[in-house]
């Protein structure tokens, strides 16, 4: 397959200009072009400029390039990657076509206008170059019959999911002449350099995702009205509750907006004459009658929810599609769904709700049963195994474990009876099937295969480590209850956190020396790295909490001293480490990655030292790091510190977190040499690289001597701002201390600048000042309100 370096697409809408800018992200040259306005804008007849003029006839593209800038979340990592994005039109830029190798087509769904499209740019086409389009659910063969039979050999669907920075689902569908070559070689870079999850779907209305997710929301929507429940109450169980999103399914539908999901419905209701399930995408007259109203959801502030202000407070209202009106919400507790608010394993989750008795638990079952069994029906309508179903449903509608993953937890047989006995048709496909994954015998993850009745190979891309199939495998070397190390293969060991959220606590630092020394005894290097939600929230709070309710100062010293001990373990093995981040990487997870040789990041890494929002500070060695990192950069160039200080002093000091990884480098994060992951199926495998890299020539550092002292001048210079701003009430006086704490650790205490210092000097005033926190009742105050709310709190 030709190289990709340069993209052209066409359609500069939300989602054509929020394909470029992901494509942007991935570093290539992007070319959108959009149509030429049919009459001049208000400021374009105040300039005197023509229908002639480039600024007019680029408008639209143009518009939908700078209107990225603005929107959020942000689609580009950087907002300097919209230099990469050249705008034009379809008139007069068609020609430019012949440099592209990838030519991406983003009109609106209707297939009059993508064929007309589609014709008119055929003989701009350079040889070899590949034309697909992102089509949500119109058929790719009907497109392809318009085009020569050279280029269908190089055309498919490649449907990404708004917002597509951060939707990992693409849905890949050929045409019937799409060369198989060509569609796999585009997979494989769409994985790579854009971090895609592949699913490859068959050429049939609305594909996957969508077709079994907008059956799960009508169906849904069947069964409260049967049930006469409430949206709210529907949401309250078709969430976390039963492995689906936050979102459950009236926010998601106002999220993707009420005209989407009913075009969506729609689409399936006329174009399925034979889906045996036809009637359930007939939209509800409520919801239409929402739609007629422009009640569309957050794009117009009210859906199936709103917000709006009462007695000076904002308060969420709910939509009763009884009486039409917004109804405050109640707040509905299922004795179902409260029973497994502290389960962590999603099956587990399905599991015991669907088995609960009391109303949530009824619609809970009746909703999966009926998805469930629709969604085995579709196989091989829709695609040919379920590991593409599952993958869609889980990178496409967030769910957490996918439909043939659930029966699994219920345990199919047992979902066949209960079913049977509701008197519903169950699918024959489904006798006799014990199980749709299992793990044979090596470690390796099998999945059930409809046409052959046999299990076969869950794929595995080139490169991919799964710790799950190595720990099957027996490749665990040492273990507890929190975390394991993991013989990754050539030497290298992984080290992996399992605790709930992956948040530090003792074992895991008592691991971490025993991760490094089997790595300096045995192999070449370590990967600190897991296959979590997210990297690590950060230490222990709740073990912090109950220590300042006792007292326990002592042991809040011994913590924080063995905390400093792992990580500079971490900074000074005698092997390379290189952490893996993803997702929160927030306080001490992001102090083990600052402390590591290298950093190979996902894209979407949200990393900051965060603890001030607890009223602590960074003491497991991030306030010595970042000051560290102050003064060698002034050593670099030359110049004085106080500028770096401060810097780095603010991103503490304001609890900043990194919205993707591309920004950890502005930060001081990550250094030349660090790198970043887009595909995270890929992470740990290209952390493991890293270290085999670095394994070639490594030369183990040693702890920092002599290091000059910024000095009380900077810091007392830090406290002059914090006083104006407390003058100013933008901040505290418990806030201005904490600030003030922070600046006298960094900038190496009360000592004039230049002198010496060591970094255990600088460890030394981080524990000192941990603890002289630590006795402000006050931060207990704040460690309680996020341990019970989530969320930092003021005072």
């Amino acid at each position: 397959m030709r190289q990709i370096n340069k993209v052209a697409v066409l359609g500069a809408g939300v989602m054509g200009a929020t394909i470029a800018a992901h494509l942007a992200n991935a570093g290539l040259e992007i070319l959108l072009l959009d149509i030429v306005p049919k009459g001049l804008d208000k400021q374009e007849e105040a300039k005197g400029l023509t229908l002639d003029n480039p600024l007019v006839r680029n408008r639209i593209a143009r518009n939908g390039l700078q209107g990225l800038l603005k929107m959020r979340p942000a689609p580009f990592y950087l907002k300097d990657y919209a230099s990469q994005i050249q705008v034009g039109n379809l008139e007069d830029d068609l020609e430019k076509l012949k440099s592209c190798d990838w030519i991406i087509e983003v009109v609106i769904e209707y297939m009059p206008i993508k064929l007309d499209l589609l014709k008119k740019i055929v003989p701009n086409l350079a040889p070899g170059a590949i034309l697909t389009t992102n089509t949500s659910g119109l058929s790719v063969n009907e497109m392809a019959a318009v085009l020569p039979a050279e280029l269908r050999k190089n055309f498919l669907a490649t449907h990404f999911f708004n917002p597509p920075r951060y939707m990992r689902l693409m849905e890949i569908v050929p045409c019937t002449e799409t060369d198989p070559v060509v569609m796999n070689g585009l997979a494989d870079f769409i994985s790579k350099r854009l971090g895609k999850g592949i699913v490859y779907a068959k050429d049939t209305t609305n594909f996957i995702a969508n077709r079994i997710g907008t059956y799960a929301i009508y169906k849904g929507i069947q069964h409260m009205v049967e049930m006469g429940m409430t949206v709210e109450e529907v949401d309250s169980v078709a969430g976390p509750a039963t492995a689906r999103p936050k979102s459950a399914a009236f926010r998601t539908a106002d999220l993707v907006g009420l005209d989407t999901l009913g075009h969506v419905g729609t689409n399936s209701h006329d174009l399925l004459p034979d889906d045996e399930e036809r009637g359930v995408f007939k939209m509800p007259d409520f919801m239409k009658k929402m739609i007629d109203a422009g009640q569309l959801g957050n794009k117009t502030k009210q859906g199936f929810y709103k917000k709006d202000v009462v007695d000076g407070k904002k308060q969420i209202f709910y939509y009763d599609y009884v009486s039409g009106e917004y109804k405050p919400l109640a707040k509905p507790k299922f004795a179902s769904v409260q029973m497994v608010k502290q389960v962590d394993d999603p099956a587990q989750k399905v599991k015991m709700v669907v088995s609960a008795k009391d109303k949530g638990a009824e619609f809970a079952w009746k909703s999966l049963r009926d998805t469930l069994i629709y969604t085995v029906n579709r196989i091989p309508e829709i695609a040919d195994d379920v590991v593409n179903v599952d993958n869609a449903m889980r990178w496409g509608f967030n769910w957490e474990i996918g439909p043939f993953e659930m029966l699994d937890a219920i345990g199919v047989a047992a979902f066949v009876k209960r079913a049977e006995k509701d008197g519903l048709k169950v699918p024959e496909s489904l006798q006799g099937v014990e199980s749709f994954y299992r793990f044979s015998a090596t470690g390796q993850k099998e999945y059930f295969d409809f046409a052959t009745r046999t299990y076969l190979p869950v794929p595995v891309k080139e490169g991919q480590i799964q710790l799950q199939i190595l720990k099957k495998a027996g490749k665990v070397v040492e273990k507890n209850a929190n975390c394991s190390v993991v013989d990754l293969g050539d030497g290298v060991f992984g080290f992996e956190f399992h605790s709930k959220m992956n948040s530090i606590s003792g074992d895991i630092l008592a691991m971490t020396h025993k991760a490094i020394k089997r790595a300096e005894e045995e192999g070449v290097g370590l990967v600190i790295g897991n296959h979590g939600t997210n990297f690590s929230v950060g230490a222990n709070l709740m073990m912090v909490a109950v220590a300042l309710a006792e007292g326990a100062y002592d042991d809040i010293a011994m913590a924080v001293k063995a905390f400093q001990k792992a990580t500079m373990a971490v900074k000074y093995a005698k092997v390379p480490v290189v952490s893996a981040p993803f997702g929160m990487t927030l306080g001490g997870g992001a102090e083990f990655c600052l402390h590591s040789d290298g950093i190979n990041a996902h894209a979407e890494t949200y990393m900051g030292l965060v603890e001030i929002g607890v009223g602590l500070l960074p003491a497991g060695g991030g306030t010595k790091e970042m000051s560290l990192r102050s003064i060698e950069l002034a050593q670099k160039n030359k110049t004085d510190v106080q500028p770096f200080i401060f810097k780095n002093f603010e991103q503490l000091a304001m609890a900043k977190v990194s919205m993707g990884a591309a920004e950890l480098y502005g930060m001081d994060y990550m250094r030349h040499g660090d790198s970043i992951s887009m595909d995270i199926d890929r992470l740990i495998g290209d952390a493991k690289q890293k270290v085999l890299a670095l394994a070639v020539n490594y030369r183990p550092k040693r702890p920092a001597e002599n290091i000059p002292a910024p000095g009380r001048g900077i810091a007392a210079a830090i406290k002059s701002q914090l006083w104006n701003m407390q003058m100013g009430n933008f901040i505290t006086e418990y806030e201005a201390e904490m600030g003030t704490i922070i600046a006298q650790v960094m900038c190496g205490g009360d000592v004039n600048p230049g002198t010496l210092i060591s970094e255990e000097y600088l460890l030394q005033l981080e524990r000192e000042n941990f603890l002289k926190l630590c006795g402000n009742k006050k931060t207990a105050e704040r460690i309680q309100h996020m341990l019970k709310t989530g969320k930092p709190l003021r005072n």
